[in-house]
């Protein structure tokens, strides 16, 4: 059975070269044309000899994702729902910036961290994503851009799925598009989002490349994280921020805590002092995000009022923080919510 190319990362590649007595240089060329040209037939890596042609048509596929739909919203944004080859679906969705174009990739199809406001886990997760289907979000978004002659300049690993839940694929996700003769996003301008596997946050401060972490906190404390969050019961917000400190001790890099806001469970005065009191002194910002809202969940968005007064007790407390514009708005922009409504129409 030929394998999925895009599941190699260049070491393995490279690897695969040696083994079978070729020049361990033709796993850079190879991946050029991959990820540079975008190429999907290996006849046309013109400076690679035929005898290897042949050699890699026989053992791997150049394969693509089927796209089952795509919304595009009013701001730019788009929001695209992929069929993968045994059909199930994941979203990816290509966020314009004033800086550049930030693509948010899925990790695994569905997910298990059951958090109460988020369509993704509705469903529970069904498996990891390979590789090699988390690069093929990127390539498919990127040939996208090509027509208009863009490119991707960021990436967010915080679509569908808990990412430190599918660690390795990750992580070997993450060199394949930073590397320089491929994609070359530069490490600091990927991030990956965990909502607190604290094992894994320690383990990724040993991580040779300088990606941006984010903790999907959502909560100042562990009563209310509890009730919206159930991996706190596992993973409470103390653990999670001697977590943090060890990472950031180790990597001296700043870690950016996401805070969904949400209409009178975690929007109060009270909650954004208990915050400040939580973070002070740690290398961090906070990331204030209206909520998507979701007609199967009962949460609501906050005001903007609220919203607002809540990013100025931050900032009166020197806290860094930013209050994220809203995008896609008028579509299915919420994780796992296009996915969800798709699965209903095809049952």
């Amino acid at each position: 059975m030929k394998e999925n190319i895009y599941n190699y990362t260049l070491d393995k590649l490279t690897q695969y070269f040696v083994m079978h007595n070729e020049k361990p240089f033709r796993a850079t060329q190879v991946f050029e044309w991959l990820y540079r040209y975008r190429v999907n037939d290996f006849k046309q890596m013109t400076n690679i000899p035929k005898k290897t042609i042949a050699s890699l048509e026989e053992n791997f596929d150049i394969l693509s994702l089927d796209i089952a739909q795509k919304q595009v919203s009013a701001d730019g944004t788009c929001k695209y729902l992929f069929r993968l080859a045994d059909g199930r679906l994941i979203e990816t969705v290509l966020m314009r910036h004033n800086y550049g174009n930030s693509v948010c990739i899925t990790s695994e199809v569905g997910c298990n961290m059951g958090c109460v406001f988020c369509a993704s886990g509705e469903l529970g997760k069904i498996r990891n994503l390979t590789v090699g289907e988390m690069i093929l979000q990127v390539l498919m978004v990127q040939k996208d851009l090509d027509h208009s002659f863009q490119r991707i300049s960021n990436i967010v690993v915080m679509g569908i799925g808990e990412p430190f839940d599918n660690y390795e694929a990750v992580m070997a996700f993450l060199k394949i598009v930073n590397y320089p003769k491929g994609l070359e996003i530069g490490a600091r301008h990927i991030t990956v989002s965990t909502c607190g596997i604290v094992p894994k946050i320690v383990e990724f401060a040993d991580f040779d490349l300088q990606v941006n972490l984010a903790i999907s906190l959502h909560a100042p404390s562990d009563n209310l994280r509890s009730e919206i969050m159930k991996i706190n019961k596992k993973y409470p917000i103390k653990e999670i921020i001697e977590a943090v400190r060890y990472y950031i001790a180790k990597t001296s890099r700043r870690v950016t805590f996401e805070y969904i806001l949400l209409k009178d469970i975690n929007d109060s005065k009270e909650c954004a002092l208990q915050l400040v009191d939580l973070l002070k002194g740690l290398n961090c910002y906070v990331n204030l995000i209206p909520y998507n809202e979701i007609t199967t969940k009962p949460y609501k968005q906050t005001t903007k009022e609220k919203a607002e007064a809540f990013f100025a007790i931050l900032k009166k407390h020197n806290l860094n923080a930013t209050l994220r514009m809203e995008h896609g708005a008028d579509i299915m922009a919420a994780c796992g919510q296009l996915r969800a409504q798709k699965m209903k129409e095809e049952k």
